[in-house]
């Protein structure tokens, strides 16, 4: 009986544990999860391994970052921050059937919402479903400080969440955000938001922009 009971308690708590497994994506210094987009390898000449952090290097490779595996359903979770008028941003959904990534992938925007020009249309700024749907509020801290960001998606039901709030919500290839994609400039893009499965990207803008604790658990 004893021996019965051991094994279902195993059972049990792997059945738990498979629920809630998080994917380490960069621990601070390890970026085997990542390469650049359309590349093989990781971009070392546009990204470095600074503090614990993943950064961009101003001047260096200008080239964005994916990770090896692709996503579905899943809950995706990362702290960043970013220089003066520093801008970047977090994709899902991407392929490399485009030249670019923001040619096939939704991005949740990150940014200076005080000093850099996108800040001042809300649909542009931190958090927001980049030229799509704003936040309901702004709720990103100040230049230097690290953000919280979590992406959620559950059977097309899509969440952005920064600093412990929920910012916006949709639903992904519904006809609402269909109506919203021919009115932007991602109208003229027809590989724009058609896959329910992809990578997950980070963007090298340009600006400096450090990420730490990236993890993903699928759903």
């Amino acid at each position: 009986m004893k021996k019965i009971m051991m094994v279902i308690l195993f059972l049990f708590i792997g059945c738990f544990n498979n629920q809630d497994d998080w994917i380490i994506l960069f621990n601070g210094d390890d970026v085997s999860h990542w390469r650049a987009f359309n590349q093989e390898e990781f971009p070392f000449d546009g990204w470095a391994i600074e503090n614990g952090t993943l950064k961009t290097i101003v001047g260096g490779n200008k080239v964005d970052i994916i990770t090896r595996d692709v996503y579905k359903d899943f809950e995706f979770v990362l702290e960043w921050k970013v220089s003066p008028a520093g801008n970047s941003g977090i994709f899902y959904f991407a392929t490399e059937k485009g030249d670019y990534i923001w040619q096939t992938a939704p991005e949740m925007q990150v940014l200076d919402n005080t000093a850099h020009h996108d800040g001042k249309r809300k649909v542009t700024s931190a958090g927001a479903l980049y030229d799509l749907i704003p936040p309901i509020e702004d709720v990103s801290k100040s230049v230097g400080e690290f953000n919280e960001a979590r992406i959620l998606v559950d059977n097309n039901r899509v969440e952005h969440w920064l600093n412990g709030k929920k910012i916006l919500e949709y639903n992904y290839g519904s006809d609402e955000l269909n109506g919203l994609i021919a009115k932007s400039k991602f109208a003229s893009m027809p590989l724009f938001a058609n896959e329910k499965t992809g990578h997950i990207g980070l963007q090298h803008h340009g600006e400096e922009v450090w990420y730490r604790n990236v993890r993903i658990r699928k759903l």
